[in-house]
């Protein structure tokens, strides 16, 4: 069986890993991959919006699945493509893509089919948006409505920081496009978790929560980012919390889909705020979290085919997902200046001393030789253990043993 996996991050080689893990007998290929993927799969040097190249490498190849790692591919409605050529994709088409490529479609499904998530307001003229941060208390949330690499929010302490942000997005283009239309949002305080889930259109499974940590600094300090670490499973989610999210959160999710004729199949990540019994949601992504990935696959014990097979024929009720009993933390490490400006190229030490450990590649390449940083993220060093505190020490042992020029990471992730 081929299987093309597409992305280049520490998500698509946490998968890849997996797939390799469940059965050694795939051909994998990867588009465009890492450092790290090609060690496990034959990465082909197509990008992840050349939604031709990838269709006529998959034709071509004689692709016979293709699961979507990134969100760009299926925002630009890559499922529909393939599909309409007759090749299997695990992913949501393009129209149930949008709860991602639109925080505002996201926002009023939410609030038609009463889930629960902050009061907000989106807008599209600059003096309405100005206006409207009157009507807010502070800190105040700023969100541009579309992809923008997990960096297109800002939570504004001042009138003036959240006015900058408004005009930083809407006139100066920061996010480009994305910022043409902003989403102005309460403050929720709490603790973040994130819950990612298999949907099929009719039933939601899902995977055990981690706990994500957006921040760039410890003590979450600093700028959002797109993730500087995470663990699982969590210890914020017990069982009566995961039933209310069920009941509140998940259940009618799967109601609002049909009542909307939305017809989502693949990945449902559900960013959630928690605050005593409240618990809102903050964001839903149609893909797999990174680096949440990294901790969840590597404790799933079911096949990750046998679920994408029970998603594309419908019959997700009937699978049960079981789970490693042990824990599993995940540190990202970054180059110097992200989520800001950063350099590339740098060379990367260590990667075979660190052992008792899986280094998931984020951000690297193979330069004369060598392997080198690509990317913000760079590379995800993600342990096990039987306790969270075990799996902590064995990833900071890891992180200790790597190395490149002006790298940069959490030394707090799984402490809170």
């Amino acid at each position: 069986m081929k299987v093309l996996v597409i992305g280049s991050g520490g998500r698509e080689h946490a998968i890849v890993h997996k797939l390799r893990k469940d059965d050694r007998g795939l051909e994998l290929y990867a588009a465009p991959g890492n450092a790290g993927i090609q060690l496990l799969a034959t990465c082909v040097p197509i990008q992840v919006d050349d939604l031709e190249g990838l269709l006529k490498f998959a034709l071509e190849e004689g692709i016979d699945l293709t699961i979507v790692g990134p969100e760009l591919p299926l925002v630009l409605g890559i499922v529909d493509i393939f599909e309409a050529k007759g090749l299997r994709i695990f992913g949501p088409n393009k129209m149930a893509a949008q709860f991602e490529g639109s925080k505002d479609f996201t926002k009023a499904f939410l609030m038609k089919h009463k889930i629960p998530t902050a009061k907000s307001e989106t807008h599209t003229k600059l003096d309405e948006a100005l206006r409207a941060l009157d009507r807010f208390d502070l800190p105040v949330v700023i969100k541009a409505d579309g992809l923008a690499a997990g960096k297109g929010v800002v939570i504004a302490q001042s009138k003036k920081e959240a006015s900058d942000a408004v005009t930083d997005m809407m006139a100066n283009q920061v996010f480009g496009d994305a910022g043409s239309k902003v989403v102005i949002e309460e403050f929720l305080s709490g603790i973040e978790a994130s819950i990612l889930c298999f949907v099929d259109g009719h039933s939601i499974v899902p995977m055990q929560p981690a706990q994500d940590y957006k921040k760039a600094l410890d003590g979450d300090e600093g700028l959002n980012t797109g993730g500087m670490g995470t663990y699982s499973p969590s210890k914020v989610i017990d069982e009566a919390m995961m039933s209310k999210i069920q009941r509140d959160i998940l259940d009618p999710f799967i109601l609002g889909i049909k009542q909307d004729n939305i017809n989502f199949k693949g990945i449902l990540f559900v960013g959630i705020m928690i605050n005593g019994d409240a618990i809102n949601v903050l964001e839903y992504n149609v893909r797999m979290g990174d680096p949440e990935t990294e901790v969840t696959l590597i404790r799933l014990e079911n096949s990750l085919l046998d679920i994408i097979e029970a998603v594309e024929t419908e019959t997700l009720k009937d699978i049960k997902l079981t789970w490693s009993s042990s824990h599993a933390v995940c540190v990202i490490m970054a180059s110097g200046g992200y989520p800001e400006a950063y350099e590339k190229g740098k060379k990367i030490s260590g990667l075979k001393e660190a052992s008792d450990t899986f280094i998931f590649h984020c951000g690297t390449k193979m330069l004369s030789g060598d392997i080198v940083t690509n990317g913000g993220r760079v590379l995800g060093i993600t342990s096990i253990g039987r306790t969270l505190e075990e799996a902590r020490e064995k990833a900071y042992d890891g992180v200790a043993e790597i190395s490149f020029e002006k790298a940069c990471f959490r030394g707090d992730i799984a402490l809170f």
